[in-house]
């Protein structure tokens, strides 16, 4: 995901042991009765809980500064919120559970934390369909067989049991797994677990081709439902044919690469990126003037979105979704592109992304030769 980053180290402090008479930590004195204390921006001591468990303290996060800046501030844990253990105060919940709405495609912009983070960071459970894949791989060192694990790319989950993705990140590739409710990669206390997910079969477009990437699409059908949490969930696919409007703005999400090439660094918790649509046409001018060339032709199994310097996919994002607003409902999403392929990343070129409503019947066939039901991902 190529978008600016802002890096903020943390610092672990070390306490020695205090000799006796010295006077009671009261931090200290609460860490070992509720866990970490911490003071709120009000001057009040708190406990550092998930935001989702402030209310069952009967209490209330105080502090309105952004998440980010408040972990830094408040407690050592940057996914933990300063929580009051007791205001008698409080004479309502000012933190309520949002309410889980069915059907595919159902963006949570507040997020499960129900907090604001940096434009480019995406909210804890914000888009629930997005997925990580990783492959296995079995290596000889010193004699032995070792297996590792590797992030492959991206994908979204469009059925409990089913992932879609660019062929070409997984056509080389076996052994094959999905991580659903996965936020940041790097943790595991986040409010609700990610799921992990062994992919049974690989299902590649017939007519993909790897040279061009035309008909860049695939199926991965897991070996057992992943099930619906608040960080998990399914999107919604466009009726087949169905053209998004030039300049929508649309919203692509993954952990890859903040920019091109070497120098570029694989984002541990997951990013987001909001592109305008640019029609065929404009699209295939635009890249014309690259070393494409001026006869380059451009696929209609392609959409093209993005040409705005510093916003864009890039490596590691192949795969990943790109998720426009449905018209009736805002904050409802249909998966109108996959992260295909582009010149370089970052750049006035837009990205290129397979056309999923091109292939909606595809989409079908596969499932209905499965047995699973269509209308999971219909809207």
């Amino acid at each position: 995901m190529y978008i600016y980053v802002v890096i903020i180290t943390l610092a672990v402090m070390v306490v020695k042991a205090e000799p006796e008479n010295t006077p009671v930590d009261i931090h200290a004195a609460l860490k070992d009765i509720f866990g970490e204390s911490c003071t709120t921006k009000d001057g009040k001591i708190g406990k550092c809980v998930m935001n989702s468990e402030c209310k069952q303290y009967k209490a209330v996060a105080t502090d309105s500064d952004s998440l980010s800046v408040m972990r830094i501030r408040s407690c050592s844990n940057y996914l933990h919120v300063c929580c009051l253990v007791f205001d008698p105060n409080t004479k309502k919940d000012t933190n309520p559970v949002q309410e889980e709405k069915k059907g595919c495609g159902w963006r949570k912009q507040i997020g499960v934390l129900n907090e604001s983070l940096n434009d480019n960071v995406t909210q804890f459970g914000e888009f629930p369909w997005t997925v990580a894949i990783f492959r296995k791989e079995k290596k000889v060192v010193n004699g032995e067989d070792k297996e590792t694990i590797k992030y492959a790319n991206g994908g979204s989950l469009i059925h409990p049991s089913v992932v879609l993705t660019a062929a070409h990140v997984v056509s080389t590739h076996q052994d094959l797994f999905i991580r659903a409710g996965e936020w940041d990669i790097q943790s595991r206390q986040e409010p609700f677990p990610h799921q992990d997910r062994v992919v049974d079969v690989v299902v590649i477009h017939p007519q993909f081709n790897r040279a061009n990437l035309f008909n860049d699409i695939a199926l991965l059908f897991l070996s057992k439902p992943v099930e619906y949490a608040p960080n998990v969930g399914v999107v919604c696919l466009p009726p087949q044919g169905y053209g998004v409007s030039e300049g929508a703005k649309c919203m692509s999400t993954g952990w890859g690469k903040n920019m091109f090439g070497k120098l570029g660094q694989y984002q541990t918790i997951m990013k987001k990126v909001q592109l305008p649509v640019v029609s065929n046409a404009d699209c295939q001018s635009s890249l014309r003037k690259t070393r494409l060339g001026r006869y380059f032709s451009l696929s209609p199994t392609f959409m093209c979105a993005g040409g705005e310097t510093g916003k864009d996919t890039c490596q590691g994002d192949g795969g990943s979704p790109l998720v426009c607003p449905i018209n009736f409902d805002s904050n409802r999403y249909m998966q109108s592109g996959i992260v295909a392929w582009g010149i370089e990343c970052g750049n006035t070129y837009p990205g290129i992304y397979t056309n999923v409503a091109v292939f909606r019947q595809w989409v079908d066939e596969m499932m209905r030769e499965r047995g699973y039901d269509t209308s999971v991902y219909t809207y």
